[in-house]
C-alpha cells in the first residue's frame, strides 16, 4: 500500500473536513486556531508533502526559499491565492491549488447585505435600540436611501460579480459594471448589465459601487484617492473583496468629511488592523471577513481542498489548479 502523503493544515477546519483529511492522509492539524508565524509556516514546508494553508498565512518567495524537498503541493483552503506567490511555487515546481466557486453564493449574500445595511443605516439604528435611545418614531430622524431604481456599478464581473448583479437587479436596482472584458451576450441580457470600458466614467455615475474583483498587482488601489473623488457625494461603496483593491485612508477621509455617502466593508487593507478613523464614523459598516462564513461554504470548501489533494496525489491535474497567467 502506498504511503499517505504527509499533509500540514495550518488553521483549525470544520471537524467533517479535519476527519476526512485524516481517513485519506497523514494529517497534522492545528487544534488551537492560533495563525502560524514565518517561522512555523517555513517548518511545516520543511515537513509537508502537502500544505493547507489559508488567506492569514503569507507564504512569500522568501518562505518558499525554505520549502523541504518533499514540498509538491499547496492547497489552499480559499479561493483567492493573493496570500501566495504563486510565480514562485510554480518555478520550484510546487503546484498550487484553491477552491473557487464554493463561496460564490454566501460572499453575493453578504455584498447585498452591506448595500442594505449602508444604506438603509441598519448597524446605526440597531445600537441606537441597544443603547437605549430609542424614544420613538419620527418623519425625519434616522433616514437613509431607498435602493430600489438607483444604479450599481459592479468591478470585477466574475461568479460573484454575476451572483451580485442577480439579487441586486431583483431589488430593482440597474446593473452597470467594469471588467477585463465583456461578459457573454447571454449573461448581459439576463442580467440587463450595462459594460463600461471606462472604470472612471463608471465611478462618477454610479449610486453604489460593490468590489468584487481579486487582489492581484493590478488590482492593487484600483480605487485609489484619485478614483474615489470622482465618486457622486451620495454614493456607498461596499467591498467583499480585499482590502488592498482600495486606498483604505483616502477612504476614510473622505467618509470623514462627507464627500461619500457610505460604505460597507468586510475586507481591509491591513487586515487584522482596520484604519481608526473608519472604526470612529456613524456612515460605515465594518464587518470582521465573514463573507464566506457559513457552515456550508467551509465544508464545501474543505471538500475542494481533499478533491484537489487526491487528484494531484493520484497523478491527475488538480480540478483548481492556479497558474500565474490567471492571475
Amino acid at each position: 500500500m502506498a504511503q499517505k502523503p504527509k499533509v500540514v493544515v495550518t488553521r483549525k477546519l470544520p471537524d467533517p473536513v479535519e476527519s476526512r483529511m485524516r481517513e485519506l492522509f497523514d494529517t497534522e492539524l492545528n487544534s488551537t486556531d492560533r495563525a502560524m508565524t514565518p517561522d512555523e509556516l517555513v517548518d511545516a514546508l520543511q515537513r509537508a508533502d502537502v500544505l493547507v494553508p489559508t488567506v492569514t498565512d503569507r507564504i512569500d518567495s522568501r518562505i518558499l526559499s525554505r520549502a523541504g524537498p518533499n514540498l509538491r503541493l499547496i492547497a489552499n483552503f480559499g479561493a483567492g491565492v493573493d496570500n501566495i506567490d504563486v510565480a514562485t511555487a510554480n518555478a520550484r515546481g510546487v503546484t498550487v491549488t484553491n477552491t473557487p466557486g464554493v463561496l460564490t453564493e454566501d460572499t453575493a449574500d453578504m455584498t447585498m447585505a452591506l448595500i442594505l445595511a449602508a444604506a438603509r443605516r441598519v448597524v446605526e439604528g440597531a445600537q441606537v435600540v441597544q443603547t437605549g435611545g430609542f424614544s420613538g418614531w419620527s418623519p425625519t430622524w434616522m433616514l437613509g436611501r431607498r435602493i430600489a431604481g438607483k444604479r450599481l456599478g459592479i468591478i470585477g464581473m466574475g461568479r460573484i460579480g454575476q451572483a451580485v448583479a442577480r439579487r441586486a437587479k431583483a431589488f430593482g436596482l440597474s446593473i452597470h459594471y467594469h471588467n477585463r472584458k465583456p461578459v457573454s451576450p447571454r449573461i448581459a441580457e439576463e442580467l440587463e448589465a450595462t459594460y463600461w470600458e471606462s472604470l472612471d466614467q463608471m465611478l462618477a455615475r454610479m449610486d453604489v459601487i460593490s468590489v468584487n474583483c481579486p487582489h492581484t498587482p493590478g488590482t492593487f488601489h484600483l480605487l485609489s484617492a484619485r478614483r474615489l473623488k470622482l465618486l457622486q457625494p451620495h454614493a456607498i461603496v461596499v467591498n467583499t473583496a480585499r482590502g488592498e483593491v482600495i486606498d483604505e485612508p483616502a477612504l476614510a477621509n473622505m467618509l470623514a468629511r462627507g464627500e461619500i455617502a457610505g460604505a460597507g466593508l468586510d475586507v481591509y487593507e491591513n487586515e487584522p488592523a482596520i484604519n481608526p478613523k473608519l472604526l470612529k464614523l456613524p456612515n460605515v459598516v465594518l464587518l470582521p471577513h465573514m463573507g464566506s462564513a457559513t457552515v456550508e461554504s467551509r465544508i464545501d470548501m474543505g471538500e475542494k481542498v481533499i478533491i484537489n489533494i487526491k487528484t494531484f496525489m493520484d497523478g491527475h491535474r488538480p480540478p483548481d489548479r492556479v497558474i500565474p497567467a490567471m492571475l
